[in-house]
């Protein structure tokens, strides 16, 4: 097509930009099962064509990569970017946050669409798809959270899956009067994924235990960011995690339990797998490369920044127990949980830990981390 009448004059191939021909040259080529030397030539973003002594066109930009490896994209399945939550909004929208994800690897996110009360899926679904697609830069899916369960939520899920190609639902078993789901309505959202065809995916903690326990320490004078730690223990997030599995089973639904945060829920994960449940979990960044005892600085700001739910565990061999899990398979994932506030955000809960915003960062730093903390001690391989 034209404009105004006047024909579009087509440029020869040799004089396009080279910008949009590129190759990589020399390197090693990492894959699910191989390494290999080899070239990589890139046209218009795509590959086109792996191997050696490649034939392309002239004018193509040549990057040398003799002697490095030549490694995919990330992917964070995990991420919350500008989300409305506990009363704030997460500070890196999807500009920066996948701009932070580039720069450390990721080439592509998957976010979480979360309904605000009265919300439905599609709309929430719908206003999630507006803030991402002006500002994005990288590739991003939608996993949509599923908070409560009835006829309209499960035609909503089937436009979802069928229409928007949505096809993972999460539930929340912790944030209690906002998007807590209740065991009968959970299997209910877990039969409707196995009917979809989708996968379910679970936070899973113990609500009602960390609300007592949260009461009797708020009772107790504790208030600062280590109540955190204290009201979640290991056991609450294990019990859940069995509890949803045993859930998701008893439909035949497979699950994604997110954010496992604790060698017992890693555990009950690791015996389902055994007992021939289809069951993944996903340890994040945070949790491979620190641990909780950041939740008792004596800075208020410091602790507050680790404040995240699962907690970061107390125990320092907790890291090294996840990444040996990832390395025999027992968990098969990992994201970030990129849900970042700054310190006047957290300072919500100055008062009351429960009311700290949770959340971390990860999105950049998360590939560094499993290169660190995995492949350079041999847990891994590239």
């Amino acid at each position: 097509m034209s404009i105004h009448g006047t024909p579009v004059k087509k440029v020869p191939i040799h004089l396009q930009s080279a910008q949009n021909r590129i190759l990589i040259k020399g390197g090693k080529i990492v894959n699910d099962d191989v390494i290999s030397e080899g070239d990589i030539y890139i046209e218009d973003g795509i590959i086109k064509q792996v191997g050696r002594d490649l034939t392309i066109p002239g004018g193509t930009r040549t990057i040398e990569a003799r002697g490095k490896l030549i490694i995919p994209g990330g992917i964070d399945t995990h991420t919350h970017m500008q989300a409305p939550f506990m009363g704030s909004v997460s500070v890196d929208d999807f500009y920066h946050g996948t701009k932070a994800a580039l720069a450390g690897g990721t080439t592509m996110i998957m976010d979480f669409v979360i309904p605000l009360k009265g919300e439905s899926l599609l709309e929430a679904y719908d206003k999630w798809r507006n803030w991402a697609d002006s500002k994005v830069c990288c590739d991003y899916s939608l996993h949509v959270v599923v908070p409560n369960f009835n006829p309209k939520v499960r035609q909503e899920m089937e436009i979802l899956t069928k229409e928007k190609g949505v096809n993972s639902f999460k539930m929340m078993m912790a944030y209690k009067n906002f998007l807590m789901i209740r065991d009968d309505e959970m299997i209910q959202i877990f039969d409707a994924c196995r009917e979809l065809g989708a996968l379910g995916m679970v936070h899973a903690e113990n609500e009602d235990a960390i609300e007592l326990l949260a009461n009797k320490l708020l009772a107790m004078g504790v208030t600062g960011p280590e109540g955190n730690d204290q009201s979640r223990p290991e056991e609450v997030e294990a019990e859940a995690t069995n509890r949803a599995i045993v859930l998701a089973d008893t439909v035949n639904c497979p699950v994604y339990i997110v954010h496992v945060m604790s060698k017992m829920a890693a555990d009950v994960i690791a015996e389902k797998r055994k007992q021939g449940i289809l069951c993944f979990g996903e340890p994040i960044a945070a949790g491979l490369g620190t641990d909780g005892s950041h939740q008792y600085n004596k800075c208020w700001r410091h602790a507050a920044g680790h404040v995240m739910r699962p907690p970061l565990r107390l125990d320092p061999t907790t890291s090294g127990y996840l990444l040996d899990m990832l390395a025999s398979g027992n968990l098969q994932t990992t994201g970030s949980d990129n849900c970042t506030f700054n310190a006047d955000q957290k300072a919500i809960g100055k008062d009351d830990f429960t009311k700290i915003p949770a959340g971390v960062n990860g999105v950049e730093d998360r590939m560094s981390i499993i290169w660190e903390k995995g492949v350079m001690t041999g847990k891994l391989d590239p």
